[in-house]
């Protein structure tokens, strides 16, 4: 014992402070605190950083290590986010037999049903979030009826059914990153800049961000694609489009992937269909039980307000608004709302029909510059919606995600004690930084090597 303390010393003693740290921030942090937010994830992140870099070969002590830090937050309410109260709200309709995408809870409260606690969870998901539809796919309805059934009369009991859910999906992530690197022939330890990065952890099993679930599935579709196990990949990817529709934009780029696959165009074309057939058919599968005359609509118009309404934390549609500002007067959000989709849509195209993935590490390096140019054109990034860049960078050796990672929590500076007010200089630094970074590592680096051989 002397020896395994001696011989570990230093990075128990910052496993320790991290672990105050993380108490700090799940029990005793407000999210109008800005500066102790900073604060805590800046010496949260340095922490991690080094930990990884020390114990880079120890796959055991970062792996309970990890686990560790996520424990600390099992029965704390998440602070940063209030969407949680969403979550259980569609959970106990389920269990109660009834359609979740059928009713805002504002009409259903209206209509004079309540179920459990119903009061507390509108009162606590806010009013935009009360007086719109469920736009969650079937996936993540499933898990949140899995913390009704469990707890379907306590909010902290249903909250810690849904942290173990996300806890497991991390380590399912894990263990499928861990394959996934070595068919890339790439340091298995790479993995372990997702699983103890505090973005994943305070967004996922902090905040009940479920895209740690969408993201399990996704990275579990890449193993199977690479040992060739076509029908599981395919459910996989499907599972995650159940889970965040998002990887549905990966779709395009896997068609020079499989033609390069085969030695028969045809051939190729025919695997890559009844691939897409298989994502198509898990996704409808899983969406059968919800299926009425009203759920394309409902669904539909409270998706459509991440496009055309919902701002926060953008950084070329920001600049794009100030044009429309300058050029009509107003802002033209329900225009380039419509427009940013199809630009990201053509990029995407381009990817796919002149930067053609020849093989698996390719494809992914395609795959993060593709997400990553959809949310520099989104209307609205949260934190959260991070995490496939950031796990997809894992499998690159790129690392730019990683800034981004710790830049994207200046956009809490927007959550004010009496009010929300982004500060327009602290987005103008975080995407400064971040592409500044990408440019660096991506371009200038890469010119740099080209121009030594």
């Amino acid at each position: 014992m002397k020896t395994l303390l001696q011989t570990y010393r230093i990075p128990l003693l910052m496993v320790l402070i991290s672990l105050v740290f993380y108490w700090s921030f799940a029990y005793q942090l407000e999210r109008s605190d800005f500066i102790k937010l900073l604060s805590l994830y800046a010496a949260l992140f340095f922490l991690f950083y080094k930990l990884v870099q020390i114990n880079a070969g120890n796959y055991k002590f970062l792996f309970w290590t990890g686990i560790a830090f996520r424990a600390a937050f099992l029965l704390a309410i998440p602070n940063l986010s209030q969407d949680f109260y969403r979550f259980l709200w569609d959970g106990r309709l389920i269990i109660e037999g009834i359609n979740p995408y059928l009713f805002t809870p504002d009409s259903f409260a209206s209509l004079g049903m309540a179920i459990p606690q119903g009061d507390q969870l509108i009162n606590g998901m806010g009013m935009l979030n009360a007086s719109n539809y469920s736009n969650y796919p079937p996936v993540l309805q499933l898990c949140y009826a899995i913390a009704a059934l469990f707890a379907g009369k306590s909010i902290l009991g249903s909250v810690l059914v849904l942290r173990l859910l996300l806890i497991a999906a991390d380590i399912g992530t894990l263990i499928f990153g861990k394959k996934l690197l070595e068919k890339l022939n790439l340091p298995k330890h790479y993995i372990f800049w997702f699983f103890l990065n505090p973005f994943i952890i305070i967004e996922l099993t902090g905040n009940l961000h479920f895209e740690g679930v969408m993201v399990f599935f996704l990275v579990g579709a890449l193993y199977f694609l690479v040992v060739k196990k076509w029908l599981w990949s395919a459910v996989f990817l499907g599972l995650s489009v159940s889970t965040k529709l998002i990887p549905l934009l990966f779709l395009p780029l896997l068609l020079p992937y499989f033609i390069n696959l085969f030695p028969s165009k045809i051939e190729a074309l025919k695997k890559l269909i009844l691939y897409y057939l298989t994502v198509l058919g898990t996704v409808i599968l899983l969406f059968m039980p919800f299926l009425s005359s009203a759920l394309i609509d409902n669904f539909g118009a409270t998706l459509s307000l991440y496009f055309t309404s919902f701002e926060f934390n953008a950084s070329i549609y920001y600049l794009i608004r100030w044009i429309g500002f300058e050029t009509v007067g107003w802002n033209i959000i329900g225009t380039a709302g419509k427009v940013l989709p199809l630009v990201v849509i053509m990029f995407l195209l381009y990817l796919s029909f002149f930067r053609k993935a020849k093989d698996l590490s390719q494809l992914l390096v395609l795959m993060l510059f593709g997400i990553c140019f959809y949310y520099l054109l989104s209307t609205t990034v949260h934190p959260w919606y991070l995490t496939v860049p950031l796990v997809l960078s894992v499998f690159t050796t790129y690392r730019f995600m990683l800034v981004w990672s710790f830049m994207i929590v200046l956009s809490y500076s927007a959550y004010g004690a009496s009010e929300y007010q982004e500060n327009l200089w602290l987005v103008a630094l975080e995407y400064v930084v971040v592409i500044g970074f990408f440019v660096w590592e991506v371009v200038w680096k890469n010119r740099k090597a080209t121009i030594r051989t």
